[in-house]
């Protein structure tokens, strides 16, 4: 029987759009009391707002995932205030323009890794005591097909950060189900988020409109939290019908 969600607290990093927009929404909609992170206040407070003019609740906790002891402030926040956290989606995420082998600098690279496996890093370690003192909690990582097959399209540096969160994501399986925490790994192919404007070939209005959009994220990370607690989902695949990264030839390295 698929979980009643109702009065339940989930936690969001990277929520101001795409994914972490999508699943806030979602999550929302079931009944959940929503904490928003990210480093964008305006952002944060439009999908607030959206929130509660549907009747539901939220509220922003601005967040640079980078920062440990501001993540552990967060999670702290949330005990006191919410008094419990059922879910966590770590969807902060980024990857730079420049990011082939001909191009990476060093730079780029450490800023890729910092936000995409760091800061999920920071975010899960913060959240484990609550969950373990609860005896339940789901921890959903917003990984990457990046993360399953290497390809040109996202470089080496989005892929090594993916190829981590998985196998981090698998870690905390392999420890903490003896205190009733599951982790899942969520890898999508494309998807129409602003992470796309980063992409060194552009991609036309016409093509996003093909790929999978954050409100499809959305319900996948709703059915997820939906799920009986003795369920762990260890890894989801979702990638669009129209999945170009299955083509080599829209792969080529730009110059």
């Amino acid at each position: 029987m698929l979980r009643d969600l109702k009065g339940k607290v989930a936690w969001v990093t990277g929520a101001g759009t795409g994914i972490g927009e999508g699943s806030a929404i979602a999550l929302a909609g079931a009944g959940m009391k929503l904490v928003l992170s990210g480093r964008r206040v305006a952002e944060l407070d439009r999908v607030a707002q959206r929130i509660t003019a549907a009747g539901g609740q939220a509220r922003v906790a601005q967040l640079d995932v980078t920062d440990a002891k501001a993540v552990t402030a967060v999670v702290q926040s949330i005990e006191q205030q919410e008094g419990r956290l059922d879910v966590v989606v770590n969807s902060a995420g980024l990857n730079v323009t420049r990011r082939n082998w001909k191009h990476l600098s060093t730079e780029d690279w450490e800023t890729v890794l910092r936000i995409d496996l760091d800061g999920a890093f920071y975010c899960c370690r913060a959240v484990l005591p609550i969950m373990r003192r609860q005896k339940d909690g789901l921890i959903i990582n917003i990984s990457s097909m990046a993360g399953k097959r290497v390809g040109v399209m996202t470089g080496p540096a989005y892929s090594a950060a993916k190829f981590g969160l998985n196998a981090m994501t698998d870690s905390l399986n392999t420890e903490e189900f003896i205190h009733g925490i599951r982790a899942t790994s969520v890898c999508p192919g494309e998807v129409a988020t602003p992470i796309l404007d980063k992409r060194p070939v552009p991609v036309t209005p016409e093509q996003r409109a093909r790929l999978v959009q954050p409100e499809d994220c959305g319900e996948l990370m709703l059915f997820l939290a939906r799920m009986p607690a003795h369920v762990c989902l260890n890894e989801v695949l979702i990638t669009p019908a129209w999945n170009r990264m299955l083509a080599p030839a829209v792969q080529a390295i730009p110059d």
